[in-house]
């Protein structure tokens, strides 16, 4: 199984974040918002589990009000922020967001649907991804909550389902690593975090992760928070 490994893009990823804890500490409990794909969506349980009694976590809900959206990408998110924002209030200690998965699969001309065509554009190509996103991000400065942006993990060659080229992982995070450079966001590197350990949390020939795999990613997610929130890092 060839799974991604070259220097190379470790080397286009893995710099050094921005300084999460350059704030006072917030005062618990705090008040965090989860907004992301389906890989947030399979960390969700666990981030709400690791900060149980310091935090109330919360995603937007499906439309039945049963389990969570996965939030999909930057397209949809432009859409319907306001909504969630809306539904979920606006009085955030700590957003923690991702987009970027669905930004760079591959849909089929015209009506835009899932396509395992290598030829076809992506869902949002990289210009738009970064507009969308710089105003996503700006949108949710705008609700004075500090903010964290995770950058989207690595991508195998051979995945099933759309195709997703395992280089646009690295593309689309340059992209996004610009703009909250520009913005003065902090960012959680889960792309780095998850290759140095990817033969043992990640699904094969997959952009998903196993059931584990998603714990490991939830208590890094929710380690961020804590430091985001300026905590130190909680004793295991």
């Amino acid at each position: 199984m060839k799974r991604l490994s070259t220097a190379c893009l470790v080397a286009l990823t893995a710099c050094a974040s921005t300084d999460l804890a350059s704030e006072q500490p917030l005062n618990a409990p705090l008040r965090v918002l989860l907004l992301g794909d389906s890989i947030s969506l399979g960390y969700t349980q666990t981030v709400i589990d690791e900060l149980a009694g310091e935090a109330e976590v919360l995603r937007p809900l499906n439309a039945n009000g049963k389990g969570y959206q996965n939030c999909s990408g930057t397209n949809n998110a432009a859409a319907r922020l306001e909504d969630w924002l809306r539904t979920l209030g606006e009085e955030f200690d700590v957003i923690h967001f991702n987009f970027g998965l669905h930004d760079l699969k591959r849909v089929e001309p015209g009506t835009g649907k899932n396509s395992n065509d290598a030829s076809h554009p992506h869902q949002a190509d990289p210009e738009r991804y970064g507009r969308q996103l710089r105003a996503i991000t700006e949108r949710l400065q705008a609700t004075g909550a500090r903010l964290v942006f995770a950058l989207t993990t690595p991508v195998p060659e051979g995945a099933g389902g759309p195709y997703r080229a395992p280089a646009d992982a690295v593309t689309y995070n340059a992209v996004a690593r610009a703009v909250m450079t520009d913005l003065g966001v902090p960012i959680n590197d889960l792309y780095a975090f998850a290759l140095e350990r990817i033969e043992t949390i990640q699904k094969p020939k997959d952009v998903h992760f196993s059931k584990e795999g998603s714990g490991v990613l939830g208590r890094e997610v929710a380690r961020v928070i804590r430091a985001r929130a300026g905590w130190e890092a909680k004793p295991r």
